[in-house]
């Protein structure tokens, strides 16, 4: 396989669950929202506080990007100043994952610190790729890809307390009613979310750029104000994008490395060494 497919190949995956969640803020005021369902909104504020002070998380998620890729991702992440954390990310499917396949690689660690974004990628990859088994991505750096420097700002705002917000400028938000979310009591809220009536200039103009219309958007609020499942449906230009998240243990402790500089690669130097070296 050439070297530049390679990279365009292992590029899509690495920041395939980034590019289908949620970055939209909404501290808009509140004559500049659509209308909402008055009886949900004050919960739902009081969830996006709770969930955003407790500021870091565990979280399983599983993301499916219509036929190009599915994956699951399982760690901790914490949002206290920008984001960080650590994921293990598993390929389950598509056409990217096949790909990944083809190079040995099945699951990575990713790592998010305030530099960049890392992933290690196993033996079998760094073999090929000049014996570094991580990759680094300056955030800035990310604007290369074909998401824009949206990319980047997906890549730090992978936080619990978006979908809430996100939810927050539906115009049919509404209580669905008491579930049972992973053994304990939560209410159920959902709406959907268009483009039009999207607060945040930066996340309603990448939508529009996706051709997204809509998102629909359903959330579980545990009784102690904190959001416990999100799912987030999009129909887009690659396909059906579908994120499901659970999140628990609210205030564990997150502490995460950098990766050794002697075992990294960067990702510039990399798409440098991919045009030079094509084969």
């Amino acid at each position: 396989m050439k070297r530049t497919t390679v990279w365009v190949t292992t590029a899509a995956a690495l920041t395939g669950l980034a590019a289908c969640t949620s970055s939209g803020s909404s501290d808009e005021p509140q004559d500049k929202r659509p209308a909402s369902a008055p009886a949900a909104l004050p919960a739902l504020r009081t969830a996006e506080r709770s969930t955003e002070r407790a500021e870091t998380a565990r979280v399983r998620s599983t993301t499916v990007m219509g036929t190009q890729l599915s994956l699951t991702a399982d760690g901790v992440l914490a949002w206290r100043d920008g984001l960080s954390g650590s994921l293990t990310i598993d390929y389950t499917g598509g056409t990217a994952a096949e790909a990944m396949r083809d190079l040995g690689v099945t699951s990575m660690e990713a790592r998010y610190l305030s530099d960049a974004y890392y992933a290690r990628m196993g033996d079998t990859f760094a073999a090929k790729m000049g014996g570094k088994h991580w990759l680094r991505y300056a955030y800035d750096d990310l604007k290369t890809l074909g998401g824009g420097a949206d990319l980047a700002d997906q890549m730090r705002s992978t936080t619990p307390n978006q979908s809430v917000r996100l939810l927050l400028d539906s115009g049919d938000v509404r209580e669905v009613g008491r579930e049972t979310v992973d053994g304990q009591a939560a209410t159920h809220y959902a709406g959907t979310v268009r483009v039009g009536d999207v607060t945040d200039t930066e996340l309603r103009q990448r939508l529009q750029d996706a051709d997204v219309t809509a998102e629909t958007v359903d959330i579980w609020i545990n009784e102690k104000n904190l959001l416990v499942k999100k799912v987030e449906k999009t129909s887009t230009t690659n396909g059906r994008v579908t994120q499901t998240a659970h999140y628990s243990d609210y205030g564990v402790k997150v502490a995460v490395r950098k990766p050794p500089a002697a075992d990294t690669e960067d990702f510039k130097a990399l798409l440098s060494q991919s045009s030079t070296n094509p084969t």
